[in-house]
């Protein structure tokens, strides 16, 4: 696809200076940029690629003021790293803009579609699934049974989402994600063999949910699992079976959750964080990558270290950690000048 500055302006109600008939088709970074390629400049850092890119057109703030010579399109905006994120949000909007069912698929009599849905090849919707409308399902995805996906929302290639399971509007579910699989729940005998307990209940993810590639979400055992309105969770993410994800929490890659436990709202945890079963985890929460978390944690708190502490008392305990050896030879010298005077 090829935009002109003349158009790219008109979605960002910039100002050009330069041809508003240059056309791109690509993207690229400042320092990186080529002919027929957009980009931006926000960071007065990178200022002096400028005057030396090779890119046809480059979103700048109104208030740059050129210093040199420039070949390249300028489109001038309030903010151009906010500008340049609505075009990228734009472009994957045009990008995805697909319609229609491919074959060969699977939908079952009793599913529903609305308005403007893609189905891609290989998918299995089963039966009585509603989806509405607008929604994109790319190929080899499974919907099982009686569930529920609202408007806008996208299921990439290769996801599965088990029954029962309900998914809000504006969701983005990526490639490998796998929501509604049995939750971890076993009881032993008196032989010390495993017996499954069944996990009956479903899976609730609220509007605006972003959920990375290959993350998992474990139906309840009873009840459901939630993940709240604006939860953005990041590539391959264990939660567990009745877990609750307040509203407009970020976690990232590679942490796991156990049964059980309730995050609060707009917490930020980070990559590897471990996080034990049945514990309430507060609002406002920081939660440093690696680290373990075994208590409960109040409103605003912000930990380090496994198992985890105060993040300002971890600090201060990592530089004596690391001075250990000086600080233990300072108290052998001591020792010896003491048992010396003796």
């Amino acid at each position: 696809m090829k935009f002109t500055a003349q158009q790219i302006a008109g979605i960002l109600e910039g100002d050009i200076v330069g041809n508003p008939d240059v056309e791109v088709s690509k993207l690229s970074k400042i320092e990186e940029g080529t002919k027929g390629s957009l980009t931006f400049l926000s960071n007065p850092k990178y200022t002096s690629f400028i005057y030396s890119t090779k890119a046809s057109i480059t979103i700048v703030n109104k208030t740059f003021k050129p210093e040199h010579e420039i070949s390249t399109t300028l489109i001038k905006v309030e903010d151009a790293y906010k500008s340049f994120s609505k075009l990228l949000e734009y472009y994957n909007q045009v990008k995805l803009n697909k319609q229609g069912v491919e074959q060969p698929s699977f939908i079952s009599d009793s599913a529903t579609l609305g308005d403007d849905v893609y189905v891609g090849a290989f998918s299995y919707i089963g039966n009585n699934v509603r989806i509405g409308n607008h929604v994109k399902i790319f190929p080899n995805a499974y919907i099982g049974d009686n569930v529920t996906i609202g408007d806008h929302t996208i299921v990439f290639a290769g996801a599965k989402i088990y029954s029962e399971s309900l998914i809000g509007h504006h969701c983005v579910i990526n490639s490998g994600v796998i929501v509604g699989a049995d939750g971890f729940g076993f009881v032993p005998d008196e032989n010390g063999e495993y017996s499954k307990v069944p996990q009956i209940g479903n899976v609730i993810i609220e509007d605006y949910v972003d959920i990375g590639a290959a993350t998992t979400i474990d139906r309840a055992t009873l009840g459901s699992t939630i993940i709240r309105k604006g939860v953005k969770l990041d590539n391959q993410i264990q939660i567990a079976h009745n877990v609750e994800i307040g509203k407009n929490t970020v976690i990232a890659a590679q942490t796991g959750v156990a049964g059980s436990t309730k995050i609060g709202e707009n917490c930020l945890i980070g990559g590897q964080v471990g996080i034990v079963g049945h514990l309430t985890i507060g609002n406002n929460v920081r939660i440093q990558a690696q680290s373990g978390i075994g208590r409960h944690v109040k409103d605003n708190e912000i930990l380090q270290g496994s198992p985890s502490f105060n993040y300002g008392d971890w600090n201060k305990s990592y530089v004596y950690f690391k001075n250990l050896p000086k600080i233990v030879k300072t108290i052998n010298d001591l020792e010896k000048k003491v048992n010396g005077n003796n």
